[in-house]
């Protein structure tokens, strides 16, 4: 299988082979896992989702220019699926923003559940199965191998892998939540966080998400019948009520002395950032590996550094000015100081692994931050559930001269 390559000259590509479908035909289908199709789909990827996640989560596409190709080829109402789904992403990214916490508290729980697989022989067996695809359920098994293997899972399958995974499988759903970042080409800490916390019935309290044989049958278009799924689910609890913290949208950069833009594997598309001058420097970074203590696939580390080299040659073009890379080991400050630079802009970092591992540098080198205007419009939105922010967008994208 052809796995997504990480330029942006590929996202372009698959959003231009997509647009046609982002009204009706997605709509209908999104929700169907048909598999690998020799016969209809190229490459056996599916055709009737998007396949451009990977390509929003580094911004080598934008939301902006994904609402806009669907507003343009079918309208606000004919696209409307398709634009909930561009706006879930964003309610995900502003709802964790705004509660940096759950975060904080899923990667030391995380740890804390992984120590305990250690000491615990039969949860460590019961792991094991489940990652490695040996736990008798057809569904699961084969999903967890197509995991591994592509660096893919379907939206619906996600879900349905979630709920086996802690209300038939009895897992901790952060060993899950991680097993997805070790291996997701798309994996993002804001949705795959609170997606799994959705299932978990944690996200929206006491609301769960149960795959039931009937489901997985219908829009598997029967290619699996699982048996020995659980037939109820228990809500997962916490002792812990998360407080909102509204997001502060930085100024804009005024303009002043030379400067370096850093491009890190967050936001990969650095022609498009409302900058006060031209840089003189751009500082590329990536951190795939710091998704989970046990590292990344290969598939989820070329992705990632490929989006950074990619953005680092368009910058270059873009800007008529210098590269380089900030590797692991070096200090930010020695990279300043070689180019003889006091000043540094970076796009906004958002909360999650990378921010984790190089956040307090960065800002320790006299950062200005820029955030898109798309962000800075939806983001903020995300302080309850989702259908407020369905229900907002529309005024706030209006005011960026778009229409919805």
């Amino acid at each position: 299988m052809t796995h997504p390559q990480s330029t942006r000259a590929a996202a372009l590509s698959r959003l231009a082979d997509f647009t046609a479908n982002m009204g009706h035909n997605y709509a209908h289908k999104r929700n169907f896992d048909y598999g690998p199709n020799a016969d209809t789909e190229q490459d056996g990827w599916r055709d009737n989702v998007s396949r451009l996640s990977p390509y929003i989560r580094s911004k080598l596409l934008t939301e902006q220019e994904l609402i806009t190709a669907a507003v343009k080829a079918h309208g606000a109402q004919g696209a409307d699926k398709f634009i909930a789904e561009v706006l879930w992403r964003g309610y995900f990214k502003g709802w964790l923003e705004q509660r940096p916490e759950v975060w904080a508290d899923y990667v030391t729980n995380r740890d804390a559940k992984f120590k305990k697989l250690k000491a615990q022989g039969g949860l460590r067996k019961i792991y094991e199965q489940a990652t490695e695809g040996r736990t008798g359920i057809d569904a699961f098994d084969h999903w967890a191998k197509e995991l591994v293997e592509t660096g893919y899972l379907h939206n619906h399958a996600r879900m349905w892998f979630a709920s086996i995974w802690m209300f038939t499988l009895k897992l901790p759903w952060e060993l899950g939540a991680d097993f997805f970042l070790q291996h997701l080409i798309d994996g993002d800490p804001a949705s795959n966080t609170l997606s799994w916390r959705w299932v978990g019935g944690l996200h929206t309290k006491g609301k769960t998400y149960l795959a039931t044989k009937e489901n997985i049958t219908q829009f598997t278009d029967g290619r699996f019948t699982p048996v020995g799924l659980a037939a109820e689910t228990v809500p997962l609890e916490e002792d812990k009520n998360y407080k909102l913290r509204p997001l502060k949208i930085p100024p804009a950069p005024p303009a002043a002395a030379a400067f370096a833009l850093l491009v890190h594997e967050d936001d990969c598309h650095p022609e498009s950032l409302i900058l006060p001058q031209k840089p003189s420097l751009i500082i590329g970074v990536s951190g795939s590996d710091g998704k989970s203590p046990k590292g990344v696939s290969d598939k989820v580390r070329a992705f990632s550094n490929g989006a950074v080299t990619d953005a680092l040659v368009r910058a270059a073009d873009h800007f008529s000015c210098d590269t380089v890379t900030w590797n692991k080991g070096e200090k930010l400050r020695d990279v300043l100081a070689k180019a003889k630079l006091e000043r540094l802009l970076s796009p906004w970092l958002p909360v999650g692994a990378l921010k984790d591992a190089i956040g307090k540098e960065i800002s320790g080198n006299n950062v200005r931050w820029v955030m898109r205007e798309y962000d800075a419009a939806i983001w903020p939105l995300a302080t309850k559930g989702f259908f407020p922010v369905k229900k907002k967008a529309p005024d706030a994208l209006r005011a960026m001269g778009m229409e919805l």
